[in-house]
């Protein structure tokens, strides 16, 4: 095998089944993997040269299944199960490349700052799913800080938390970013929504074993006080005092840039994704610009948010995309071949990670 081919897809693997919720079975998958590395003469991860990361964010079900609480169908309606077909193909035809699989998981408990119970209204009824609450909605009290819940969120008073909330959606308002949503309960610590998807479960879970690479599992989003769509900053990161509530997850950046080439999918591609590559660029731009050279973004492995009828986020997610692009990252496709992506072009640097055969 020339160790710039591809490898083939292991007959594990079943396309039609990536929509599906099933248990993964580890045993008989980890002698799979074992068996299919002396097969195809994979070496151990920690031989590669390039040294390259994927960074799977938020591929669980509650994004990626059908009937789950947000799943992402982009503008055609299935769009994560397609993206997920897809990235599970990928995976098993780089698998003897890909060094690392870091996968990002949106992990959340009912009483966080964008769910329905944080919030009522004059009457105490709380917020339906994908309300907006503006700035303008807080100051003329359309929607306050449940005060019931407010009592159980730490050492603050309701007063301080209440004044919080109007805090923080300024600060959202401020800095230009998406306007608070009230999100239907989803990534739930514990439920099977929280879970990865099955299929990539098991794509990462065989290249764990036939690899000896660890997977790097990143959770984000537990803080009841802030959105966390990036996987690299909260949305706030300071109270109306000025004290930190949170703080960027400086130690996954610092791992991400370790590796000579980042590659990037997930969901959603309006959301969590766009926001994780905008972190990245702020910080790739603030050390040296350059390096946005060593990333590539999966574009057919994401999709945007869009509930037909009620909001679409696609083209916010297109735009910001391109500007990526004009930044110096890569848009690439899963289905082309690693060493025809712009700037790997004949792949030579790829000859240590495969003996062949």
């Amino acid at each position: 095998m020339n160790p710039t081919h591809t490898l083939p897809i292991p007959p594990h693997f079943e396309r039609v089944k990536v929509g599906q919720v099933w248990r993964v079975p580890y045993q008989q998958l980890a002698q799979d993997a074992q068996t299919w590395a002396k097969t195809h003469q994979i070496q151990p991860a920690i031989a590669d040269s390039p040294k390259i990361c994927l960074l799977a964010i938020d591929i669980q079900n509650t994004f990626c299944i059908p009937d789950f609480e947000l799943f992402v169908g982009g503008r055609s309606g299935n769009g994560a199960v397609e993206d997920n077909q897809r990235l599970c193909e990928f995976i098993y035809r780089n698998l003897h490349r890909i060094t690392a699989i870091i996968p990002t998981m949106d992990t959340h408990t009912t009483g966080q700052i964008f769910h329905p119970i944080f919030w009522v209204d004059r009457n105490g009824d709380n917020p339906p799913p994908l309300t907006q609450i503006s700035l303008k909605d807080v100051e003329n009290g359309i929607w306050n800080v449940n005060p019931t819940l407010a009592q159980t969120l730490g050492d603050r008073h309701p007063e301080q938390i209440q004044q919080y909330a109007h805090h923080y959606v300024k600060q959202l308002e401020i800095e230009g970013k998406y306007p608070l949503i009230i999100w239907p309960y989803h990534s739930l610590l514990g439920g099977i929504g929280h879970a990865l998807v099955s299929a990539v479960e098991e794509a990462i879970f065989f290249h764990n074993l036939a690899r000896h690479a660890a997977t790097g599992f990143e959770l984000k989003g537990n803080h009841p006080l802030t959105e966390n769509y990036s996987a690299l900053r909260p949305e706030v990161l300071l109270d109306q005092t000025g004290t930190a509530i949170a703080h960027p997850n400086s130690l996954l950046m610092e791992k991400l840039l370790e590796f000579d080439l980042l590659m990037i999918a997930g969901q959603a591609k309006s959301h969590c994704v766009a926001w994780t590559i905008d972190d990245l660029l702020r910080d790739i731009q603030e050390r040296d610009p350059k390096l946005a050279q060593k990333v590539y973004l999966l574009e057919d492995c994401t999709s945007p948010v869009v509930v037909p009828n009620v909001v679409d986020f696609t083209d916010a997610a297109d735009a910001a995309f391109a500007r990526f692009s004009e930044a110096g990252m890569h848009l690439v496709q899963s289905t082309d071949a690693i060493d025809h992506w712009p700037g790997l072009e004949g792949a030579g640097s790829f000859s240590n990670q495969s003996r062949g055969k």
